[in-house]
């Protein structure tokens, strides 16, 4: 592991223990929880599907996919983030898988899956294009890649990088919608950004800053 992914693994390995606070990380409150529960269920195909869940953080969208009768492997590069995600669906009595390492290079071999999904990574990333091309190989014939992400406001505003070298990160801060899918559109046979600012359920409350969701198939 680079020392630059050594340092983004302790940032978030620190943050785990607060890091369900946020609505829209914990999703404890029950119209937030909802709201991504409709939204997912937008975006992926019906019936279970085997679901990548790349930088799954404390597992909270892998439990609502879990809850949908999905098949989920998550990935994160915290391993404390990890083990949070594994005790919450193990907490539920759902099955999943999750595995410690490089969601940017999933460490699941020759695995392949009907979907895989991406919320707010792409920014901590130092090679996010290398990404899209990992997670869109490990995509089946007909599979969907779903990414979440936005251009934070916060990124203006913040007067250091959140660690040594993120504010040479390529994504640093998140990226626009219409930037991703130029980088995504070569890749895949179709695409579609759907707004989501204007959501406040998702949030936890209105947000002032570009948010998106980026679905494409292969």
């Amino acid at each position: 592991m680079s020392d630059q992914l050594a340092a983004v693994a302790d940032y978030w390995d620190t943050a785990a223990d607060s890091f369900d606070e946020e609505p829209d990380h914990g999703l404890g409150e029950e119209r937030t929880r909802a709201a991504w529960a409709r939204a997912l269920a937008g975006w992926l195909p019906p019936g279970p599907a085997e679901v990548l869940d790349a930088g799954c953080g404390t597992g909270s969208l892998s439990l609502l996919l879990a809850e949908a009768g999905h098949r989920v492997t998550g990935v994160d590069l915290a391993p404390r983030m990890v083990d949070r995600a594994r005790r919450k669906l193990a907490a539920a009595g759902l099955p999943g898988r999750f595995l410690h390492g490089d969601a940017g290079a999933p460490p699941t071999g020759e695995d392949t899956f009907d979907v895989v999904l991406s919320r707010h990574l792409l920014w901590t990333l130092p090679d996010p294009e290398a990404a899209l091309r990992q997670w869109v190989s490990r995509l089946r014939p007909g599979g969907r890649l779903v990414l979440v992400e936005g251009r934070w406001r916060q990124a203006s505003q913040r007067d250091t990088p959140y660690v040594a070298g993120a504010d040479r990160l390529p994504w640093n801060g998140g990226i626009r919608a219409e930037e991703l899918a130029a980088a995504v559109r070569p890749l895949v046979a179709d695409l579609r950004i759907d707004p989501l600012a204007g959501d406040p359920d998702l949030w936890g409350g209105p947000v002032d800053d570009e948010r998106y969701a980026l679905v494409a198939r292969v």
